[in-house]
C-alpha cells in the first residue's frame, strides 16, 4: 500500500476498494484483478485507486494482510483457554475452512506469505520457539487444504498430521496466554 490511510473516511474508502477486488477475485480469479475493474466496481477515480495502491500486486498484498488480521481476530477469543494441540489445531484448521467459505476473496489468495502466518500463530500460541516447525505445519496445512479443503477424511488426515508433527517438535500450547 502506498500510504495508510489516516482519515476515519480515507479507511473506509480502502475497505471499500478491498472489497471490491475480494469480489472481482471471487468472481473471476487473479486476471480479473486490475486497479481499472476495482475503479469501476466502486465507482470511484482510478486516481482515488493509484492513492493508496500502485498496481493489482499491492491491491492483493494489503487483503491478504486484511485476511490475516481477520484470522488472528478470530482465532484470539476461541483459543484464550485451550490447552494442548488438539483443540488448537482443530480451531485453527476449522477457522481457516470458514474463512475459506465465507470470506472474499480469501479462497483465490488467503493469507498470501506462510513464513509470517507461522510467525503470527506462534505469537498467538505464545511460543518462543519452534519458528521453523510452524513453518513447516503451515506449509504442509497450506498444500494439502488449499485443494482437498472440501473432503472432510482429508480435512481429518491433516489435522492427525499437524497433531502429530506439532506435538512431536514443540511444547503443548498453554491455556489463557
Amino acid at each position: 500500500m502506498r500510504r495508510t490511510p489516516l482519515q476515519r473516511r480515507s479507511a473506509e474508502r480502502v475497505d471499500r476498494m478491498l472489497d471490491a477486488a475480494a469480489a472481482l477475485l471471487d468472481e473471476g480469479g487473479y486476471d480479473a484483478l486490475s486497479t481499472r475493474t476495482v475503479a469501476t466496481r466502486t465507482g470511484m477515480p482510478i486516481g482515488s485507486i493509484y492513492r493508496f495502491f500502485s498496481d493489482k500486486r499491492s491491491l492483493a498484498a494489503a487483503l491478504t494482510r486484511r485476511n490475516l488480521e481477520q484470522f488472528l481476530a478470530r482465532l484470539e477469543p476461541k483459543l484464550a483457554g485451550a490447552s494442548g494441540w488438539d483443540p488448537v489445531i482443530d480451531t485453527v484448521v476449522d477457522e481457516y475452512l470458514d474463512m475459506k467459505a465465507t470470506v472474499p476473496g480469501f479462497a483465490v489468495l488467503d493469507f498470501g506469505d506462510n513464513a509470517e502466518v507461522a510467525g503470527a500463530l506462534a505469537e498467538l500460541l505464545g511460543l518462543r520457539e519452534g519458528a521453523r516447525a510452524m513453518l513447516v505445519a503451515v506449509e504442509a496445512a497450506d498444500a494439502l487444504l488449499r485443494a482437498h479443503h472440501d473432503e472432510p477424511e482429508l480435512v481429518e488426515e491433516t489435522k492427525l498430521l499437524l497433531r502429530s508433527y506439532l506435538g512431536g517438535r514443540l511444547p503443548p500450547p498453554v491455556g489463557d496466554r
